[in-house]
């Protein structure tokens, strides 16, 4: 069907989507790697922060014997240096992987075009449209999984706890303490295992969503290639104006010539030859009407044109404008020049003249 969004997005548009913010990620995935982090760096937080609550436990009586408001001062101040250095690794670690899965699912990217206000936003339609629709539908879904799977692992983890906890009046304070934490671990760490799968689940949903959203049609990939590429008669007519250009350019440089050589009709290669600038340079050269252009202007110009059937096409096949000629043409030039400078001691330069170093050939 004309229209439809078949086609697979590319680059440019994909390109586009990630400048608005418009990237297929999952939010669960930062948060569930988060808490395994957070699982791991807790204890060597929890102890950091204990210990530095004992050095100041202990400083307590000696601030209550000598009640000095300086000395309690620099003891908060110390408290509160204390605690964030404590918290600090923890901080740090969990704001690290939120940075990492953000990147790991399409890159760090602040997209100014969602700060621009935009009067289609505040349509109440897509958002309605949305609470009954397959991405709500997804939703519902994966909050009945998620409320499911945490009961389990929570079942699962304290079902052992508890008769460890009912007999907690037989156990020293550490002991107990350290089945809780254990415990309480264990079951952080069983809940971000049991949601990094789901979040992957739902990356790929949200992956797969956001890639059938940015689907295009085929008329748009094509206008896509258009403007990434340019428009083919866009393009030819630049071409053309470009070749035009050079053809005049070098028509401008025939009068400048030293000779002409002709084949007599077909082709034309117009040379000039500064002894201080190096070898003879081909100033212009072409077949058809643009050789019979640079003869016109030969002619009025009174530039010498010397027929040489081998020597024009070769030089036209094997010079570019511009350019010097090879060193094996060196030798035949310089006989076709050497001719042309006795034209012009004879004052009979101007004109056709078949060169006497080259056989009769028919054009």
């Amino acid at each position: 069907m004309a229209g439809e969004k078949t086609e697979q997005p590319t680059q440019q548009r994909l390109k586009k989507a990630k400048r608005e913010g418009q990237i297929g990620r999952s939010q669960d995935i930062g948060a569930w790697f988060g808490m395994l982090a957070a699982s791991i760096m807790l204890p060597r937080t929890l102890s950091a922060a204990i210990d530095h609550a004992r050095d100041l436990m202990a400083k307590v009586p000696g601030v209550i014997e000598n009640p000095d408001p300086s000395v309690a001062m620099h003891m908060l101040k110390d408290a509160g240096l204390g605690v964030a250095w404590a918290v600090l690794p923890l901080a740090g670690t969990m704001a690290a992987v939120g940075i990492a899965s953000a990147g790991a699912q399409g890159g760090i990217r602040v997209a100014t075009k969602l700060f621009i206000p935009k009067f289609s936003r505040l349509n109440p339609l897509p958002g309605i449209k949305k609470m009954f629709g397959p991405q709500a539908l997804w939703e519902t879904v994966k909050a009945l999984v998620k409320t499911s799977v945490l009961a389990a692992v929570l079942y699962t983890t304290t079902k052992d706890v508890v008769p460890t906890l009912m007999t907690a009046g037989q156990l020293p304070l550490s002991a107990l303490l350290s089945t809780v934490k254990d415990a309480v671990l264990g079951l952080i760490r069983a809940a971000a295992a049991a949601g990094i799968v789901m979040a992957a689940a739902d990356y790929f949903v949200v992956r797969r969503r956001t890639n059938k959203q940015l689907r295009m049609t085929k008329e748009e990939v094509k206008q896509e290639n258009k403007n990434s590429e340019g428009d083919p008669l866009v393009k030819a007519q630049i071409r053309s104006r470009q070749m035009a250009m050079a053809r005049n350019r070098q028509m401008a440089d025939v009068p400048t010539a030293d000779v002409v050589l002709v084949n007599p009709t077909h082709v034309a290669v117009a040379l000039r030859y500064e002894p201080t600038k190096g070898a003879p340079r081909v100033v212009a050269k072409g077949q058809g009407p643009v050789a019979t252009k640079i003869r016109e202007l030969a002619a009025e110009h009174r530039v010498p044109m010397v027929q040489d059937v081998p020597l024009a096409r070769a030089l036209h096949g094997g010079c570019e404008v511009g350019a010097e000629i090879p060193a094996e043409f060196y030798g035949a030039v310089a006989k076709v020049l050497a001719f042309v400078m006795s034209l012009k001691a004879r004052g009979s330069a101007a004109g056709l003249h078949r060169s006497p170093h080259s056989a009769p050939a028919a054009a």
